[in-house]
Formats: C-alpha cells, structure tokens, sequence
C-alpha cells in the first residue's frame, strides 16, 4: 500500500460582519482563522474530511497523525496524551459500563463508590489518573470500616475499585495497574430461618420499636399501617426470595395473576445484574402484600418522593434490623438477606434441582448459587455419607492394614 500524501487546504468563510475573508482567493492561506480541511487520495480514491480545527499548527499535527494511521504506523505518543483527571476517567468508566448493558442498580453502585474516590483524591491533591498511587489507595483502604461496617461489602468495593483501575490501564492511563490493599472477607455465612424463628419474627412485629428516637428520645410502636406493611415485606421477601432492595422497589403491576390456574406471580428484575425473575408466590401472601396501605398507587412500599436507596437503607435500618433484635434472631450485617437464604434453602432441602433454584433467585450463574447453597442440595450429603459407609463394610482385618 502507497504512503498518502496528505494536503491541509482552508475553505474561507465570512467574518463576524459577514463580509468574505480577505484571503479567499488563496486555499493554502495561513494567516487566516478559517476552517482547515483534509484531502488525500488513496488507492485510485480522493477522501476529504475536516481537520476539526481552525489553527494551521494543530492541523499540521492532526495531519501528522492521520499519515500514521493510513501508514499502518502507531502513532508515537506524548506524555500529555495520556493525562486524565480522575473525574474524566471515572465518567468514562461508568460511560462504558452502560454500554456494556450494566444494569442500573450496578452502575449507581459504582458512582458512588467512585464518587467518594474521587473525593478522597482530591482531598489528598490527587486531582490527575497519574497520582493514583499504592500509597494513596493504602490510604483510601483505611477509610472503608467506616463506611462498610461488612468486611464482605468491602471486598466488594475492593473488587468494583480494581476493575476502574483495570479500565485505567487498558487505557494507557497508567503504566502498572496499583496494589489496592486485600480485605479478608471472614463474616460467617448467613443461615436461613428456622420454622420457629420466622414464626417468631411475625409474632414480634406487634411490639417491634423503630430504630428512631424522638424529642424526648423515646421511641414509640409501629402505627398499624406501618405493621401491615413490614408484615407483608417480610412475607414477600421468604417467599420470593427477593433482595431487600428488590422487594422495597417492587411495583403492583410486578404481581400478577395468571388466569389459568389462578396462581400469582411476582415478575421483575434485579436491581443488583438487572437479571429477569419470575417467582410464584403463595395466593395468602400474594393478596397481604397487595392489600398494605400504600403512598404510591404504583408502588407497594416505596413512596417514589425519594431515592430508591435511600428507602431501602430506611427500611432495613429503621424497620427490620431492629425487628430481628427484637425476635432474638442474630443476623450480623446481612439482615434480610436470612429470608432470602430461607427461601432458597426451603426449595433445594425439598429437591429443587439448583439450576431452577439459580433461576429464581436471579443469579447471573449457576456458580454463585453452588457458592452459597450447595450443602443445602438434598441428596448430596446423603449420597456422601453412604460413600462413606460403604467402606464399613470392608473386613476388620484388611482395615487393619
């Protein structure tokens, strides 16, 4: 293939005043401020483009760039090309997170775990990509326990953080990608309910205070209203198996009824991957949740004035934690997340495959189900114990052996 030659050439507009520029008669002018453009030929064809700039110096260099380019060259890079304020970087990282179909609930997370960064950097006068150091990141890291109580939720963050810098790098932004210090994730994993626990929880919910004080720091009982609605959120949420802010955000029209068989259904999508849900529900709990008192005609709990979040850090603050302590039942960060498991494991113990399980819990793979479930499988532990067993059979004496 030929090296083009390419040619910058001005078209000559009017001024401000509207009269023509006094250089028109001259396509090769360099003392005007008009726009420059490009022309090559190239393989027996003539391509023009703009050259975006009205300076001959940034054309010559835009043109310089474009030579590498159709030269099959790679274009030899300044050390300011590469420079990024944080703040870019992150808008694009979350700009190619929605591209890559992201769903909302993620990408919210992301902002905002990237926008306490952010303010951290600056804070520390680290206003470019370039002053992204292992230093600062040690010193970044330090603050999470105060924020994430959850040694889990801050692995979390931790993995969310490196994939930005991952992004950075990719990007030539960063000549090395920079240690970001690990998080023991060593919280026990939550355990589903039992019968007696769950029936407690529902009994307690009469006499459940609020975690709120008033003036007088007293705290006062649940309006009856509000009873009914904390009743029919923990209900939904053991029998969907919905996250908390899943089943918070949950509209009226997510609960349908079926017309053949009359069962009813709660259809939606997780706020957490965006994933599709399709859960049927018990018709009693199905016609409780449906009946609650709401604020919203549309939704079921959340009023819609706020931000989802923030209603749903309200509801597992203010309303189920303490409901939990109530009942006695000891649940450490993953409060709600117990009903979830008690859903899940209720299914599996009675012999729903876990790939169905996977499904209806809304996971993106069958992995993450097996993580936590998998020595819930019914059969699985009976198929080992008789593997085990089966060796008593063997003769005293060759055991001996």
């Amino acid at each position: 293939m030929s090296t083009s030659i390419i040619t910058i050439f001005v078209r000559h507009g009017n001024d401000a005043k509207g009269n023509p520029c006094k250089y028109s008669g001259d396509e090769f002018s360099r003392r005007c401020n008009c726009r420059k453009h490009f022309r090559w030929t190239q393989n027996g064809t003539q391509y023009r483009r703009k050259a975006g700039t009205r300076s001959w110096e940034e054309a010559e260099e835009i043109k310089r760039q474009l030579q590498d380019q159709l030269a099959g060259r790679i274009p030899e890079q300044r050390p300011e090309d590469n420079v990024r304020t944080v703040t870019e970087a992150i808008d694009l990282f979350i700009t190619d997170k929605k591209v890559r179909g992201v769903s909302d609930g993620v990408v919210a997370r992301y902002r905002s775990e990237l926008g306490r960064f952010q303010v951290y950097c600056e804070g520390e006068n680290a206003f470019t990509v370039t002053r992204i150091t292992r230093e600062l990141l040690t010193g970044y890291a330090s603050t999470w326990e105060e924020h994430y109580p959850s040694s889990n939720t801050r692995a979390s963050v931790r993995e969310r953080l490196r994939s930005f810098l991952r992004y950075c790098f990719e990007c030539r932004w960063l000549d090395r990608i920079p240690a970001v210090p690990k998080v023991e994730a060593n919280e026990p994993p939550t355990l589903p309910l039992t019968d007696a626990e769950y029936a407690k929880i529902l009994r307690t919910i009469d006499s459940v205070r609020p975690a709120r004080f008033d003036v007088k720091g007293v705290t006062r009982l649940l309006s009856t209203e509000t009873k009914q609605r904390l009743r029919a959120l923990i209900q939904l949420m053991r029998w969907s198996g919905l996250a908390i802010q899943d089943a918070v955000k949950i509209r009226k029209a997510d609960i349908i009824q079926e017309k053949r068989g009359g069962i009813y259904r709660v259809v939606t999508a997780r706020q957490k991957t965006g994933t599709h849900v399709s859960v049927p529900i018990p018709p009693d709990v199905a016609k409780e949740v449906l009946e609650v008192p709401s604020a919203n005609p549309g939704y079921i709990f959340w009023t819609g004035k706020s931000k989802g979040r923030s209603q749903v850090i309200m509801w597992g603050s203010r309303y189920v934690r303490p409901l939990f302590e109530a009942a006695g039942v000891r649940s450490g960060h993953m409060v709600s997340h117990r009903l979830r498991d008690t859903f899940a494991v209720d299914l599996l113990q009675k012999g729903v495959p876990m790939e169905e399980v996977s499904k209806l819990l809304g996971h993106e793979s069958i992995k993450t189900t097996e993580k936590h479930y998998a020595r819930w499988v019914k059969g699985r532990q009976d198929r080992l114990d008789a593997l085990v067993t089966g060796t008593w059979d063997v003769p005293t004496s060759r055991r001996k052996k």
